[in-house]
């Protein structure tokens, strides 16, 4: 599985968590549905859900004139995921996440999604390095 899926179907995966409040298994095999699993989806997957305290300190941090509830579901798990990345995967350069969260955003949320996203995570970066 190529990485920009992996990180696709961790979207649907934490999103699928939040909004159902399921388990973190049940929600990698259900978005599996039947494919090999993917290392690294896995990774993504169990790193967001396990960090999310953390994560969403960080992102709750840069956020200007918005609250965790009032963003979009998929706006805020593709942050949460993009933030992990961006702090724990020391083997995924911190430019490579940010860009492919905003491809993502581009793909999954709405018209404003990919500038909201540059935005947050612009910050986030400044204040990680």
């Amino acid at each position: 599985m190529k990485r920009r899926t992996a990180r696709e179907k961790a979207l649907q995966a934490v999103y699928q968590i939040e909004i159902g409040k399921g388990e973190i298994q049940d929600a990698i095999e259900s978005v599996l549905d039947g494919t090999p699993n993917d290392q690294y989806f896995e990774k993504l997957v169990k790193g967001t859900e396990e960090n999310k305290e953390q994560i969403d300190q960080i992102i709750m941090e840069n956020l200007e004139n918005w609250k965790m509830e009032r963003l979009a579901n998929i706006d805020r798990n593709l942050l949460r995921i993009a933030v992990y990345e961006m702090k724990y995967c020391e083997d995924v350069p911190v430019s490579v996440a940010m860009d492919e969260a905003i491809e993502i955003a581009k793909i999954y949320g709405d018209d404003q999604s990919s500038r909201f996203v540059n935005a947050v995570l612009s910050k986030v970066k400044d204040k990680l390095v």
